[in-house]
């Protein structure tokens, strides 16, 4: 699962983070192997003028497949931290560009909400002190139902 608690003997943390499913070396070997591919083609015209036409397109699906890889790997950066201790819970979401956002509250009042009909399946929600914040966007359903399970035995 991409979260993790901490507990020390003041407070308890929970860090979430994005999936990652590939790794710097995976993506250096479907760059290559993408490379490869798209290159055959151009071997059968090697030595003809049309081969500079196609060797610019496939030049161009390269770059493009290069920057959608390394905007998806930009975006995995995103992190959430909930630290609870016995007078503060406390939401930081951690985009990977922008500032941070932050909910604050006193977990004595905090209940825990996982929505069937909320914008997305299993939407888990954290409510207190006037406001309603979403938690773990991007998890699984699943894992936001064993989320919203740990939630609520730690609030209790």
């Amino acid at each position: 699962m991409p979260y993790r608690w901490t507990e020390t003997p003041t407070e308890t943390t929970l860090d979430l983070w994005p999936h990652q499913s590939m790794t710097p070396r995976g993506f250096t070997w479907f760059i290559g192997a993408t490379a490869a591919l798209l290159a055959l083609p151009l071997i059968a015209l090697l030595g003809s003028p049309v081969v500079w036409v196609l060797l610019a397109f496939f030049l161009a699906t390269l770059a493009a497949l290069w920057w959608a890889l390394s905007a998806n790997v930009a975006a995995r950066h995103s992190r959430e931290a909930l630290t609870v201790s016995p007078d503060r819970m406390h939401l930081a979401h951690l985009p990977a560009r922008g500032p941070a956002l932050e909910w604050e509250a006193n977990p004595h009042w905090v209940t825990v909400h996982l929505h069937q009909d909320g914008p997305v399946e299993k939407y888990l929600t954290l409510r207190g002190n006037g406001r309603e914040v979403e938690l773990g966007s991007f998890l699984s359903p699943e894992e936001r139902e064993g989320l919203f399970e740990d939630l609520t035995r730690l609030l209790r």
